[in-house]
Parts: structure tokens; C-alpha cells; sequence
């Protein structure tokens, strides 16, 4: 059973994951990674505690949900929600339907939890827009940005399926959530996602404004485990608010309450290399399926996702490596920062507006083949001015990359060596040995450096 970011989440699944390998069909790392405990890889120890783990785990998950519909009684299926067709597209599950267009409360359904970080008198969000296709890293991002802004990130803690992540400060909520069918209904459709049509923008524009304007929200929620549109979940305004998902910038009224925008780009010829080194090495799959899934996603990404790079004030594109020809696993990085954007510096590397390529000493900065390469400069994008800073490869300690972060100006840190302390929290994590957990980490502290030059507020600095 594969553990996605999200999945990982729920009560639910940490119940079915640990089941399978309690049953021999699963791992001893999954199943300690569900129930968010430390990986033993000494066997009798696993073996000694397992049915502990179950226990706690299958405890847990009655006392918040009852019995799972996943895996109790004779059927397998997942549950679904009911549909009432209207109007040609309009086939919408229950839990979405608001009384918005009469003038009622944001939101429908009573929810069983509110998030209670209130913000101070007067005190509006800052509102940051995360743009990427499924499977671009966005959970591991977002993580990083939160942990930013001090405390720890977690789960909104209601009991059941959520995708929204909160910490002292912020919130961090999926667009997922704005789905107008569930899984169910977009085989009736026939669409994907991805498609417009498939996406509430309505409700996503009238809830992002109301959190922008400090008001609460009835959200809904979709659950990526079985595809339905649960009950929804209320949401109080934090100081900092992140909307990530398929489509933050399509829809102009919801793109136009952003303070700042990120769009994670990865190449075409990156997301196969990954897709095949996890389902086809790792799971068995063969290329001819891969290749079939990426291209049926992919006319509706060009067409939908893809584009919005184009409304972003800061770019992390990930390509292939240009160290070594026909290598795979070894990426390139860029950050393209667009100039003349509120509140926000450009970082480079040394001299602001040169065009500087570096290639790091390799007594300073151990580094696997095919070594590593900086580079930073200006360029436009989207026909505006930009900075880029890039970082072809990879470093093996992340205890020398304080030789690297001594290169970068304009990063958002408080002090020295702060990027540095970030990246360490994360190592093991995707990303951590390479430009990817750079690079997002400097955006993240550049995400804290906006909130601040926006609203005079200061965030301290983690002890």
C-alpha cells in the first residue's frame, strides 16, 4: 500500500495500513511511518509490538469514526455520495450545498471541530497561493513554510479526514476541498480534476475573500482515501493563510486576493523519471502504463494548470540535470523571483543584477557525482523582470551547507545559518540533499519575510 502525503493523514488509512502488515502483505517502515512513530528495523521488536501498534491504531480510529467502510462487512467499495443532476455538468454531491446564493453563512454543513487561532483586533490574513500538479512535493513545501512561523504543523485535529494542515500562526488549506464532484460522480462526467468544471470556483472565491476579510468559513473537505465529499470543517482566519492546489490562480477573482504567488514547475521529462523510478522500480509497473497515465493527464494540464505559471510572482522549476547527459535521478533547480512585487526582495547569490555561476570547492562541500553547480542572474519572466538562482545536483552533508548559504544574499533569514538549521530539520526528507529543500526553504523564509513587510508584525526566529 503506497503511503502519499495525504494518506498518511488519516485515522483511516494508519488502521488499513497497519492491518496489511500485520496480515504479511505490508511493511514494518509503512506501518510506522502511518502511525507517525519511529522505524525500528530490528524484526523481533517489530513483531513485539505490532499488535500494540493495531491496537492503538484500530482504538483510535473507532473512537473518532466507528467501524471503517473500507474494511468492515462484505463490501470493499468505498462509500459515496448521493448526486442530484441539474444541468448538464451540474452533478454535485451533497456536502456542497450551500446556502451561499441566498445570502446565508459561508459554508453549510455544521462542522464537529473550529480551529480557534484567532486573529487580533482588526488584524487581516495574508493570503499565499501555491500552484503544482499532484505529486510535486506541495505537503513537504507547505511544511516548511508553516514551520516558519513557529509551533508545530499538524493535522486540523477533527477527529476524521482533513487536508488542512495548521500551526500557531497559519493555515494551510488544499483547494482539493473545492471539488464540485467526488469520485464517483466524475466517472459520470467524464472529466478530470483538473478541468474546470470539476472545481467549485464560486464557493473558493467567496471563501477565500471571506478568510481574507478575518471571517470564519464552513469548508468542505474531500477525502482523497475513498473519493467522497465529507462533512464540512470550520475554519478560523489565521495570521497567514496558504491555498495550495491544481488551480489557485485559474479563476481571476480568487487569484486577485492573493498577497503572493508560488507555482511548483516540474518538466515533463522529471515528473516520467520520477513516475518511473517509483511505479515502475519500485512497484512493478510497466512503462507502457506509466507512460499512458502521464499522457491522459496531460492534455488538461497543459490547457489548465500549466498556464498559471505565467500569473506567479516566484517559480521553482525542477528540470534535468545539465551536468551529465542522460542522467535520471540527478536534477536542476531554479527559483525565477519576479521583481517589483510587494513586500518581496529577489535573493541572489553575491552581487545583486550579476550574472554569476559558481561551482563550489569540493574540499568545503562533498558532493556525489556529478557534482554541483550554482548559478544566479537576472532574466524576465512572463515578460517581467526577474532574478533566478539555480542549484544543478546535489550535496551529501547538509552540515557544510552553511558554505553555500554564506553565497546567498537576500534569503529572509533572521541570522546566519538559519537556512542551514532549516534544511537539517528536514533531512531524510524528498528534496533534502538538493536544490528542491534549498531553494523551497529559502521561499519559505521569504513567504515569513513578506508577512512581516506587509504587516509591520515581527515572527521569531525557532530557539
Amino acid at each position: 500500500m503506497g503511503c502519499s502525503a495525504r494518506r498518511l493523514r488519516n485515522v483511516e488509512h494508519r488502521v488499513a495500513c497497519v492491518r496489511e502488515y500485520a496480515t504479511g502483505n505490508g511493511d514494518c517502515r509503512t506501518a510506522c511511518d502511518c502511525l507517525g512513530v519511529q522505524h525500528c528495523s530490528t524484526k523481533t521488536f517489530v513483531k513485539k509490538t505490532s499488535c500494540v501498534l493495531v491496537a492503538a491504531a484500530v482504538g483510535t480510529a473507532s473512537a473518532f469514526m466507528g467501524p471503517s467502510p473500507m474494511m468492515a462487512g462484505s463490501s470493499n467499495k468505498p462509500a459515496t455520495m448521493g448526486f442530484a443532476s441539474t444541468q448538464g455538468l451540474a452533478l454535485r454531491g451533497p456536502s456542497l450545498m450551500t446556502p451561499l446564493a441566498r445570502g446565508g453563512r459561508i459554508g453549510a454543513r455544521k462542522a464537529t471541530h473550529v480551529l480557534t487561532m484567532a486573529l487580533k483586533d482588526g488584524q487581516k490574513p495574508i493570503i499565499i497561493g501555491l500552484a503544482a500538479d499532484s505529486g510535486c512535493g506541495k505537503s513537504t513545501f507547505m511544511r516548511r513554510v508553516t514551520a516558519c512561523f513557529g509551533g508545530e504543523c499538524k493535522l486540523n485535529p477533527i477527529g476524521r479526514e482533513t487536508n488542512t494542515l495548521v500551526s500557531d500562526m497559519s493555515t494551510v488549506i488544499c483547494l482539493d476541498d473545492y471539488h464540485l464532484n467526488d469520485r464517483a460522480g466524475r466517472k459520470v462526467t467524464g472529466l478530470t480534476a483538473l478541468d474546470p468544471r470539476e472545481n467549485n470556483f464560486d464557493l473558493m472565491y467567496e471563501q477565500v475573500k471571506a478568510i481574507k476579510e478575518g471571517k470564519s468559513i464552513s469548508k468542505p473537505i474531500y477525502n482523497h482515501v475513498n473519493g467522497t465529499l465529507d462533512e464540512n470543517e470550520t475554519i478560523e482566519p489565521t495570521p497567514i493563510v496558504i491555498f495550495e492546489g491544481l488551480h489557485p490562480f485559474h479563476d481571476k477573482r480568487v487569484d486577485d486576493l492573493m498577497d503572493f504567488k508560488i507555482y511548483v514547475d516540474i518538466t515533463p521529462e522529471v515528473k516520467f523519471n520520477w513516475k518511473v523510478q517509483r511505479d515502475h522500480e519500485e512497484r512493478g509497473h510497466s512503462i507502457e502504463s506509466i507512460t499512458a497515465s502521464i499522457e491522459a493527464r496531460k492534455p488538461d494540464f497543459d490547457a489548465y494548470i500549466d498556464p498559471q505559471k505565467e500569473k506567479a510572482d516566484c517559480v521553482i522549476m525542477v528540470e534535468p540535470t545539465e551536468l551529465a547527459e542522460g542522467d535520471k535521478k540527478t536534477i536542476k533547480v531554479s527559483m525565477i523571483q519576479c521583481e517589483d512585487v510587494k513586500g518581496f526582495e529577489p535573493s541572489y547569490i553575491w552581487d545583486q543584477g550579476s550574472s554569476i555561476e559558481w561551482t563550489p570547492n569540493g574540499a568545503k562541500l562533498a558532493t556525489s557525482a556529478p557534482g554541483i553547480k550554482l548559478f544566479s542572474g537576472p532574466t524576465t519572466w512572463a515578460g517581467k523582470k526577474a532574478q533566478v538562482v539555480s542549484v544543478d545536483g546535489k550535496f551529501d552533508k547538509l552540515s557544510q551547507l552553511e558554505y553555500i548559504e554564506k553565497a546567498f544574499c537576500s534569503t529572509g533569514s533572521k541570522n546566519f545559518g538559519e537556512v542551514t538549521k532549516k534544511m537539517l530539520e528536514y533531512d531524510g526528507q524528498p528534496g533534502s540533499n538538493d536544490g528542491t529543500g534549498l531553494l523551497q526553504t529559502i521561499a519559505s523564509l521569504k513567504v515569513r519575510e513578506i508577512y512581516e513587510n506587509l504587516t509591520g508584525a515581527k515572527v521569531k526566529a525557532a530557539a
